[in-house]
């Protein structure tokens, strides 16, 4: 069973369709998994501790403090245990306490520790459901990875009928099942002696000791590209232009470059050892032909540039690929956007090319999310929905393995 040995954390909040917490709870312990509860108060006014507790063979916590012992409940290394954390149901206050980082019981303070993956199922009135807060809350959870489960439509506590429906505990349950069967086998540590070459963020080109030619790219993406090969096993390169992105994980050794031609040097040093190259940087085409060694004062005539074309990474490592490695890269486009994908594709030596198009909405750079197609050179074409940009990371980081491994 794909989720026997899973540690869930499960939230219940204070809905009536707190009742389905038992269902679920009972579904999640049958496909083997290991379910800790954790409820808000107002849940308890809903459905008992006694009988989540019950169900899951393990305390039902709501509270920080066990006992006048001082005892707590560590939600730290509850966040830390989990391997998935769902919040079935989500009320809107918890939603707003998400969103917002509000941090006043023990449910929202595990959410705020939780390294995995997070579910949410909202359940509330249909009024409530579409006010512009609670969907502007939905939203900035999505923003920040999390995965929403929508609410169903029907019959409500109200009287009313529409959206505001808790998902069913079979849908639940099958949700989490089918992300755990794309995250790959052995917990996805299937890339396990892979090297990972990754490039990241923007590249400055200098004018002057002030400014320089660059763009909008915040490295969002390529670090969490690299996190996704990480978490699969990967010995991760990654190569990162100025940006202020962080990373804190012992996987993956960091290279910080400035410029293009900086950038290929730390490349080339290491291309051909490494087993997996993923080209996600958004290097500069051009840089000045001449960088002026004092700041360029203003004229009232104003300045040309002469601009020549900076070092194609990609191209040039393309022409010394070997015949063990698999290269991907990505094409930022705003117009002919699969013509000039497919060019890239065939042009660089890749074996698949990421598409994302800065005419979708969520997509490009500076957002947490991203849109993409995949094309691979055999023909394939894999398109996926906006998702958070480390849910992307993931789905590329999985279609490489699947390539690779077979």
């Amino acid at each position: 069973m794909v989720l026997s040995g899973k540690k869930i954390i499960l939230g219940v909040c204070g809905s009536i369709a707190a009742y389905k917490a038992a269902y679920l709870t009972r579904l999640l312990i049958k496909s083997g998994a290991e379910v800790q509860v954790v409820m808000t108060t107002s849940a308890i006014d809903f459905i008992s501790p006694l009988t989540l507790s019950t169900l899951s063979k393990k305390p039902a916590l709501h509270e920080y403090v066990k006992n006048n012992a001082g005892e707590w409940n560590n939600h730290v290394a509850l966040g830390l245990w989990a391997d998935a954390m769902v919040v079935a149901p989500a009320t809107a206050n918890s939603l707003a306490k998400f969103a917002n980082g509000f941090c006043d019981n023990l449910l929202s303070a595990v959410y705020l520790s939780a390294r995995c993956p997070v579910f949410i199922a909202p359940a509330m009135d249909l009024d409530m459901y579409q006010h512009g807060s609670t969907q502007a809350n939905l939203q900035k959870l999505t923003s920040y990875g999390n995965h929403i489960i929508e609410a169903g439509h029907g019959e409500l506590a109200s009287g009313l009928e529409g959206q505001g429906r808790l998902a069913e505990p079979e849908e639940i349950t099958e949700i989490l099942t089918s992300f755990f069967e794309a995250s790959g086998p052995v917990s996805g540590k299937d890339l396990t002696g892979k090297k990972v070459l990754v490039t990241a963020g923007p590249t400055y080109e200098a004018i002057d000791p002030v400014r320089f030619i660059g763009n909008h790219s915040t490295g969002k993406m390529g670090f969490a590209i690299a996190e996704a090969a990480a978490a699969r096993g990967a010995e991760v390169t990654l190569v990162a232009g100025p940006v202020q992105q962080k990373t804190d994980n012992p996987a993956i050794r960091r290279i910080d470059v400035r410029s293009a031609e900086e950038m290929y040097s730390a490349c080339k040093q290491c291309f051909s050892s490494q087993d997996i190259i993923i080209f996600s940087a958004a290097v500069a085409d051009y840089k000045p032909a001449v960088v002026s060694p004092q700041k360029i004062k203003k004229k009232a005539a104003g300045v040309s540039l002469e601009l020549t074309k900076t070092v194609d990474i990609a191209a040039t490592l393309g022409l010394e690929k070997q015949e063990h490695q698999f290269t991907a890269g990505f094409a930022l486009e705003t117009e002919n956007e699969q013509e000039h994908a497919l060019e890239k594709l065939k042009k660089k030596n890749f074996d698949m090319v990421v598409l994302n198009s800065l005419n979708d909405s969520g997509a490009g750079f500076g957002h947490d999310t991203n849109k993409i197609i995949i094309f691979d050179k055999e023909g394939g074409r894999n398109e996926y929905p906006l998702k958070s940009k480390k849910q992307v990371a993931v789905d590329i980081i999985e279609h490489i393995s699947r390539k690779i491994n077979g």
